[in-house]
């Protein structure tokens, strides 16, 4: 398989915004979706239990609620889908940082060995911001900095990190230790059969990005800046986002293994339900 550095993934990153283009980051469920990814041009692919749930027909939030288990899902894809075939561009682990059935150590060098370059955090209890269930968490010693000491022993396994943050207080924190992107979550995305139905405003979520990417330069002027989720389904959506605010790229999810796929597949099915019989 090959393998990237921490280094490896920052100069390829880096190299499509000097040339003036758009970092795409797309989740991959199955292997099908990650070689069309490899082969569309996308930067990276990532690897989460939400993908392999959002291309069995469900809602990418199943990934974060308590069903299978995330960490083994992520594993399992890696080993017998995604990494098999050698891929030429960096694969990324989606961890679940506070799991309490798993060392830590112990996952990010299992992650290292299966070939993924670097890990985001998710699921993520960012999402559930001041609710009282994060909380709940954040008492029971299951906090938000559980998955930053987890970028923290990621970056000394030279494993490239990212963070889906949701708000100004976790990105500035996940950029404090040193984290390479901040990917400012906007929610679950609209759009497809399944998608939200009650996204905010694309305006409104590029001033809560305004806020979430301002925390993070303060902490570190270096930080590569991606948007992702809510209202943001579309390219076209992914480009007003980037040119509004600091963002340099997209993270495609549902966007890119979903909505697509939902709109061809039917098509596909109504072309053949079309055809004559003598």
């Amino acid at each position: 398989m090959t393998k990237f550095s921490r280094n490896d993934v920052l100069q390829r990153l880096k190299a499509e915004t000097a040339q003036g283009r758009s970092i795409l980051a797309v989740g991959a469920g199955n292997g099908l979706s990650a070689r069309c990814a490899e082969l569309g041009g996308a930067d990276l692919i990532v690897v989460y239990n939400s993908g392999y749930y959002r291309v069995n027909g469900l809602p990418s939030l199943v990934g974060a609620i308590p069903v299978g288990d995330a960490n083994d899902v992520m594993l399992r894809l890696g080993r017998q889908a995604i990494m098999p075939k050698k891929r030429t561009i960096p694969v990324i682990a989606g961890v679940y940082g506070i799991d309490p059935t798993r060392d830590i150590d112990d996952l990010l060098d299992e992650v290292k060995v299966i070939g993924y370059s670097g890990i985001i955090n998710f699921p993520t209890i960012s999402r559930h911001e001041n609710s009282n269930y994060r909380i709940d968490l954040e008492n029971a010693g299951f906090g938000f900095a559980c998955e930053v000491d987890m970028m923290r022993k990621a970056r000394e396994r030279d494993l490239f990190t990212l963070a889906y943050v949701y708000n100004p207080e976790d990105a500035r924190a996940m950029a404090e230790v040193g984290v390479d992107v901040v990917v400012g979550h906007m929610g679950l995305t609209t759009g497809g059969d399944i998608g939200s139905k009650s996204a905010i405003g694309i305006d409104t979520a590029i001033t809560r990005i305004g806020e979430i990417f301002d925390a993070a330069v303060a902490a570190d002027p270096d930080v590569i800046l991606l948007s992702h989720g809510g209202p943001i389904s579309t390219a076209e959506d992914a480009e007003y986002v980037n040119v509004n605010s600091k963002a340099v790229g997209f993270v495609a999810a549902s966007s890119f293994e979903r909505i697509p796929i939902e709109i061809a597949l039917k098509k596909a099915c109504d072309d053949f339900k079309s055809i004559k019989i003598a």
